[in-house]
């Protein structure tokens, strides 16, 4: 069956079918094609393409999925140091923002099998901060960057200086008391 010109109204409307998120279920990580039904993804499957990449895939598949893993887990932390920085996030919501884009990398793809799976290997991993909410599980990413250091650092020898600032002033302030008192005597 032949493809439908550029322009036509018939490549408009596949298009348009085309936008958005469809099933996970149909997506085909390997050749990373997305499927809108059972059947367009049986016919993938058996297509000549997919099965000379499932060949090379079963060759090492160890090798992919620590490749889509890293892909992953690369993809999510970038975006979760762009779009929030240390602030605490919501996982599944902060899953929801990153799977907003078509050309993800798929959790199925890697080791990891659920999501709790993942936030625990970040948390093991010191990359981000996990703990429990009241929501459920919520991540913080630990900028460990020496610019990142730095700053905290300023922040800190700033307070310090500031509450150096008003001891003194308290200091002088008594002593000022101090002395009025032993003049009006």
């Amino acid at each position: 069956m032949p493809k439908a010109e550029v322009g036509s109204t018939k490549y408009i409307a596949n298009k348009s079918k085309a936008k958005g998120l469809q099933r996970l279920r149909w997506y085909c990580q390997i050749c990373g094609k997305q499927c809108r039904d059972e059947n367009g993804f049986k016919q993938h499957t058996q297509s000549e393409g997919h099965v000379r990449a499932m060949l090379l895939v079963g060759e090492d598949p160890k090798k992919f999925i620590e490749d889509y893993s890293r892909q992953f887990a690369r993809d999510f932390l970038q975006l979760l140091r762009t779009s929030h920085g240390e602030k605490k996030v919501h996982m599944n919501q902060f899953y929801q923002e990153y799977i907003r884009d078509k050309e993800h990398v798929h959790m199925n793809a890697t080791k990891w099998s659920s999501l709790t799976d993942f936030a625990k290997h970040l948390g093991k991993e010191g990359v981000c901060r996990v703990e429990e909410g009241e929501r459920g599980l919520e991540i913080q990413w630990i900028d460990d960057s020496a610019e990142a250091i730095r700053r905290r650092e300023d922040v800190k020898k700033k307070e310090r200086l500031a509450k150096g600032d008003e001891e003194l002033e308290a200091k002088m302030l008594e002593r000022q008391i101090r002395q009025a008192r032993e003049q009006a005597e």
